[in-house]
């Protein structure tokens, strides 16, 4: 039986794939990391990208080309991305920790009638929010926690991604906690290959 975690975020650039990476590199066994919807392909390629940095096993279900959200790059290309479909086919991805990392914040539309949140209720998948330490975080990250309670989600937790000591996110660390439990920090990281061996986890993965 496999360890399956969907992460989450308020919006993007939110450190999400940096999350998955320290989580995929924290796992003992096989890890896979499933994509559904990769955008701006190429050059970008998250999925590859926390492969290269963790061992995991990338899978990528559908790339556009746009830099743009899902359902924007889908109308533009005239293509169809079906809940339905997406959530069979990465069901049908086999590990003993399978990280699902959708594109853009939990609430961002998938295509015109469903978002990421129904991605993740559909799945039914625990739930791991990636947060930033900074100025706005209390904020963003409560709205994320309560948009995944609200469906009946199994929230394990916040993972820290970026963070400096300084003020004030030192005190936002304290009030994340608050918030929800503090899963681990990863810290701000000129080299981002060393999230494997930099993150310090109060609850080391998987949950």
């Amino acid at each position: 039986m496999s360890v399956d975690v969907f992460l989450a975020a308020a919006n993007t650039d939110m450190g999400k794939t940096v999350v998955t990476a320290a989580i995929a590199a924290a796992c003992d066994g096989d890890v896979a990391v499933v994509k559904p919807v990769q955008t701006g392909w190429p050059p970008d390629d998250d999925a590859a990208w926390v492969a290269s940095v963790s061992g995991a096993t990338p899978h990528v279900l559908e790339r556009f080309e746009a830099r743009a959200g899902p359902a924007t790059c889908a109308r533009l290309e005239g293509r169809d991305l079906r809940l339905d479909d997406l959530v069979r086919r990465v069901e049908a991805v086999r590990a003993d920790v399978r990280l699902c990392e959708p594109a853009g914040g939990f609430l961002s539309p998938l295509n015109e009638v469903a978002s990421m949140a129904d991605l993740a209720v559909a799945l039914g998948w625990r739930v791991v929010i990636s947060a930033r330490p900074d100025l706005g975080t209390l904020g963003l990250t409560a709205l994320v926690v309560e948009a995944v309670e609200s469906r009946g989600l199994d929230l394990a937790g916040i993972v820290v991604s970026g963070y400096t000591g300084t003020f004030p996110e030192d005190d936002n660390l304290d009030r994340l906690g608050r918030i929800a439990p503090v899963l681990g920090v990863i810290p701000r990281l000129d080299d981002l290959t060393a999230v494997g061996t930099a993150t310090r986890w109060t609850r080391k993965p998987p949950w």
